[in-house]
């Protein structure tokens, strides 16, 4: 892909900018620092609980995340919005679940 400014000025010009078509994360860390922080919280609980970067070595952890991260939709689906043990959003248990999951795809995908 070739670079350009979204707004066609040449690369010389003063005020071009050749980010045309580039990912933009403010999107998401800064339109939903809510939902990234409650995320967070998890992430922290976890690595508390258990050890920092463990979840990677989990074994058959696709199998075993899927596995958590609906338990965490049946419990909210049946009324309960915050996990008894941490005592944190069902919700973001199951934003955790689902970014270890893409990771670990991610991961396989740029090792094959």
């Amino acid at each position: 892909m070739t670079e350009k400014d979204p707004l066609g000025k040449s690369q010389h010009e003063p005020g071009s900018k050749l980010d045309a078509g580039k990912l933009k994360p403010r999107l998401i860390l800064q339109d939903m620092p809510r939902a990234i922080v409650a995320v967070v919280e998890v992430a922290t609980y976890g690595a508390d609980k258990y050890t920092e970067q463990g979840w990677v070595s989990v074994p058959a952890a696709e199998k075993r995340y899927t596995d958590a991260m609906l338990r965490h939709f049946l419990a909210m689906s049946s009324g309960e919005s915050l996990d008894r043990e941490s005592g944190l959003s069902h919700l973001a248990h199951m934003a955790w679940n689902s970014l270890a999951l893409l990771e670990l795809q991610k991961r396989k995908e740029s090792n094959a």
